[in-house]
């Protein structure tokens, strides 16, 4: 056996004249792949298809997955490094990469008659994602080990790119537009087994015999096995091609359904979407050159770029614990939760699926068990779609003890407080928990407006006291707000960080101000669109804007979905603490007019919108134009989107010039995991960095003139635009290194 060696690359020939080509990435747990791999392994292709003696290849993993895909960080830099002319860089670039998986695909055959060629098969342990399925794509057979863990997918849509190595190309003409759809622009990921139903693979094998079943149809294949279909004369797409009718049905279909997704503010959506259609029409080389086109197109967009740094960069780094205080390691064995309520019951969910001991306290045995009974239905429904067993069932229920006795809380280094939000129903809650916890317990409030540091006056050890706000429902939101008090240590805040690295979640960890960093910018978004109703803009207009520029929600939807008596409580709760300087009564005549009618939102099925019995939102209340009548000349569109989103992004930069963000990496991931702040941008930051700050400031000037302070533009911003600085540019270099 002869044994060759790259970086990231080994190929050994057996007596039989396999070639195995490893793929085992130093230093990860999963491969990545890096420009230097890719040419590492085509220069190992290229030496098994020339050697006489190799009958064919097998590409597998010396790792428990095969991959996961390309390093982000270098496609995030690809535009950058592309040279004078980016464009013709990066296409030159992508084309390379078409043209090793070509090689692959083709895998030395006589181009006209077809045949001569080494089978090459793909051998996969685990989990393959993004180029991790695009080079078995380009093999001729797939197998994956029978690992129901695995993952098999290509979900470069979640981070604002689109499969550009000949996966998109090669999965419409398998599947067909309709087929590879799911995968494409949803990013759906599948075990093994249903990816070869869904015709993704072609076998499935126990692990132990998985090198040698590709082994196997290696030594055993003929010409006809490799050439693949759409290099095949008379190949028809299945499905049909766009002018095919069922095709031209499908496309139309997909188009419908990419815009109404998107609402068009998703550029990779669009591109992948046209490189579909167009690749469609002409031979498989020149799809692929469409394919690459489109791709520098995305890559070419900013959004694309804030997405990956967003998304992915960012969001990694602060799951990693970029901003973690060096003190030693803080792993939670055990966890008290008070408060057995919805936020209670999915903390104690979350921490349970962890594999972490829960004590779930409240003031009754029955609210108590009420609460472990939303994880036991939680499991029910996971078994229900086989996502779980009996025995993980039992395994998780099993870590939970609910009980009314805060003596059960001895054992616990955490405590997570979820009580009713009253200053005094937590201060006597901190005291009864205080008695019985050891001194190193840390003891965390779950709460989204009181503040920490006047919270903390009621424990005898305010540095280790802290705020962790989950948003709600715990078990699907991604990001966890650590606020740091005034006196919190950092052995206190490494706690929090460990714990929801634990849970699996992204921390940010803010400084102590009213609202924090999530409510302070989201309730100017809420109020904005009050606002502008009061006013006499439509309200279709004005929620219809908001999703047209990627917000989730619009605000009298949102304000429906948290319930319009909570913003009265916290309009309320503000006015008392901010006396005359309270800017927002203008927003409290319509919020308060809407409780005293008993519109209070989804829940009392009555708000800004209409609902039926079940709690179905029908539409728009009829009752707005009545109180709220519409002006004659409505406002356009972009001065609708300006105000909802300038109301928030200038509340990230005062958080920023407050410090109460320290971390702007930390404002644009928190606002799109928190709020859903328009995604595409990457968030808010990363939005004044694509508007340049200069017009930005304009743009403030413009708003605050015609409609009043709130948009006035922030000290840091001004000095930003007068030195032409951009916010990643002034804040980002260190930090982007860490």
């Amino acid at each position: 056996m002869t044994v060759q060696t790259t970086s990231d690359f080994t190929m050994s020939t057996d007596a039989e004249g396999v070639a195995t080509i490893t793929w085992d990435v130093p230093g990860k747990s999963m491969n990545v792949m890096s420009l230097q791999g890719f040419a590492d392994l085509d220069a190992l292709v290229g030496q098994a298809l020339a050697d006489a003696g190799v009958k064919g290849i097998v590409i597998t993993s010396g790792k428990d997955s095969f991959a996961g895909g390309m390093d982000l960080n270098i496609i995030a830099g690809m535009r950058d490094g592309a040279g004078d002319d980016p464009a013709r860089g990066l296409f030159d670039g992508v084309m390379n990469m078409h043209a090793v998986l070509r090689r692959i695909e083709r895998a030395g055959m006589d181009p006209k008659t077809l045949k001569g060629g080494k089978p090459i098969a793909a051998a996969l342990p685990g989990t393959a994602l993004g180029i991790g399925l695009e080079i078995p794509l380009a093999c001729h057979r797939i197998f994956a080990a029978d690992n129901p863990r695995a993952k098999i997918g290509l979900p470069e849509i979640m981070v604002g790119i689109f499969p550009g190595a000949g996966g998109t190309t090669r999965l419409a003409r398998k599947l067909g537009a309709m087929g590879a759809s799911p995968l494409l622009l949803e990013g759906k990921l599948n075990d093994p087994k249903k990816a070869k139903a869904a015709g993704v693979i072609d076998e499935v094998v126990p692990a132990e015999e998985l090198l040698a079943a590709a082994k196997a149809w290696v030594l055993a294949a003929k010409d006809a096995d490799i050439v693949k279909p759409w290099d095949q004369k008379g190949y028809k797409m299945p499905g049909g091609t766009p002018y095919h009718p069922a095709g031209y049905m499908t496309f139309v279909g997909a188009s419908a359904m990419v815009n109404g997704k998107t609402m068009g503010v998703y550029p990779a959506a669009r591109a992948l979407l046209s490189a579909v259609y167009e690749g469609a029409l002409v031979p498989f080389d020149t799809a692929l050159r469409i394919e690459a086109r489109w791709f520098v197109n995305v890559l070419m967009n900013p959004s694309s770029g804030a997405m990956i740094r967003s998304l992915f960069i960012n969001k990694e780094a602060l799951e990693k614990g970029a901003n973690r205080p060096a003190v030693a390691d803080q792993k939670v064995t055990q966890v008290g939760v008070i408060g057995a309520g919805m936020m209670g019951a999915g903390i104690a969910l979350v921490s349970a699926l962890a594999g972490i001991r829960v004590v779930l306290i409240d003031a009754t045995q029955e609210a108590a068990d009420k609460g472990k009974a939303y994880t036991t239905a939680y499991m029910d429904k996971g078994i229900a779609r086989k996502a779980a067993t009996e025995e993980k069932k039992a395994q998780v229920l099993g870590l939970i003890t609910a009980t009314t006795d805060y003596a059960a809380l001895a054992g616990c280094d955490l405590i997570v407080e979820a009580v009713f939000e009253d200053m005094g129903v937590k201060a006597e809650v901190t005291k009864k928990v205080e008695a019985v916890v050891g001194p190193d317990c840390v003891f965390a409030t779950n709460t989204s407006t009181l503040p920490i540091t006047a919270l903390a006056k009621a424990s005898a050890r305010p540095e280790q006291f802290i705020g962790i706000h989950f948003f709600s429902p715990v078990d699907k939101m991604a990001l966890v707000e650590i606020i740091r008090g005034k006196k919190t240590g950092d052995v206190a805040v490494a706690k929090a960080l460990d714990y929801v690295r634990q849970i699996r979640k992204t921390p940010i960890v803010v400084n102590d101000a009213r609202f924090f960093y999530a409510n302070r910018c989201i309730i100017p978004y809420i109020n904005e669109g009050i606002r502008m109703l009061a006013e006499g803009v439509a309200p279709a207009l004005i929620e219809n804007a908001a999703k047209l520029v990627g917000m989730p929600l619009g605000p009298l939807q949102l304000v429906d979905e948290t319930s319009i008596d909570l913003g009265v409580k916290i309009a309320k709760a503000t006015k008392a603490a901010m006396g005359e300087d309270y800017p927002d009564d203008a927003v409290d005549a319509v919020l308060f007019a809407m409780a005293d009618q008993g519109r209070l939102g989804r829940k009392a099925n009555a708000g800004f919108y209409a609902y039926d019995d079940k709690g179905q939102r029908l539409g728009l209340w009829e009752g707005l134009q009545a109180a709220y009548p519409q002006a004659i000349i409505q406002p356009e569109l972009v001065t609708v989107q300006h105000r909802l989103l300038f109301a928030q992004v200038l509340e990230a930069v005062r958080a920023l010039e407050a410090g109460v963000l320290t971390d702007i990496r930390e404002g644009d991931v928190g606002a799109i995991l928190g709020w859903g702040f328009a995604p595409w941008s990457g968030g808010p930051f990363s939005w004044l960095d694509m508007l340049g700050a200069p017009y930005a400031a304009e743009r403030c000037d413009a708003l605050s003139a015609t409609f009043g302070a709130r948009f006035a533009t922030p000290a840091l911003l001004r000095e930003m635009a007068d030195k032409g600085q951009s916010f990643y540019g002034r804040f980002g270099g260190a930090r982007d290194a860490a």
